[in-house]
């Protein structure tokens, strides 16, 4: 069931953090065949690449030339580091307060958490097991969570949008799993729903997914929009966070 917005922001955008040191370890490793990546930071403090900090400061370049009434008016990120620092470069001439809410964070694979797909396999047979049979959006890796379990603290935190950020123009700087989450628990999509649109798209580095209140509704306006990563000579990447997920799909 789509919520209600009778109340809260007029604009809900959703950003997700440049490409990062992990990404390029998840390609390494899917390059290697290995099972682990080669990686000592823990996920909440891994960095952007030189890659993701020009695409931050591209997304910096767009919103400094939006005006007066298009600019974030709130800014929220994700406190892991390589959203916090896509959030730092991209408002830093905003003049706007950036805040940090950990229900932005990243979806936690426990001790999946720095496995490619054959490392999963090989290690942990019996969860590649038990993901086959739960399917995606409910599976819960030991000590990590479920789509669904990221579902509900989306819900929890546009809990909050709704009753205090009356017309305001909201940035959220998070990543992938969470931005499809959103969507999920903005539109009323089915489980069905929400894993073909994954299949479909792999969210890229520094795009924008908007929304627009109409009437009592959020409406979704652009997904997966790369144009202020594309008119720059920044790359546009489109690999997924740092999980172990090369292939794994979990």
């Amino acid at each position: 069931m789509k919520p209600r917005w009778t109340s809260g922001p007029a604009g809900l955008t959703l950003v997700r953090h440049g490409h990062s040191v992990g990404n390029e370890a998840d390609s390494a490793a899917r390059q290697a065949g290995a099972e682990v990546l080669d990686l000592d930071a823990r996920d909440a403090d891994v960095e952007l690449s030189r890659t993701g900090q020009e695409q931050a400061d591209a997304v910096g370049r767009w919103l400094d030339e939006l005006g007066d009434d298009d600019r974030p008016t709130v800014v929220v990120s994700s406190p892991y580091r390589r959203a916090a620092e896509t959030a730092r470069r991209a408002v830093e001439r905003l003049g706007v307060d950036l805040e940090y809410d950990e229900r932005l964070r990243e979806r936690d694979l426990g001790v999946l958490d720095g496995l490619t797909g054959s490392g999963i396999r090989k290690r942990h047979p019996e969860e590649a097991e038990r993901r086959d049979k739960l399917g995606k959006f409910y599976y819960q890796p030991p000590s990590g969570e479920s789509w669904a379990d990221v579902a509900l603290r989306v819900r929890s935190l546009l809990q909050d949008l709704r009753h205090g950020y009356d017309d305001a123009r909201v940035y959220l700087f998070t990543h992938q799993a969470v931005i499809m989450s959103f969507r999920y628990a903005l539109e009323g999509l089915s489980e069905e729903e929400i894993l073909d649109i994954d299949r479909e798209v792999q969210i890229p580095n520094a795009s924008f997914t908007t929304y627009r209140r109409q009437g009592e509704g959020l409406e979704l306006v652009t997904f997966a929009d790369t144009a202020a990563v594309d008119r720059t000579d920044a790359d546009v990447t489109e690999q997924a966070d740092r999980v172990g997920a090369g292939g794994a799909d979990v």
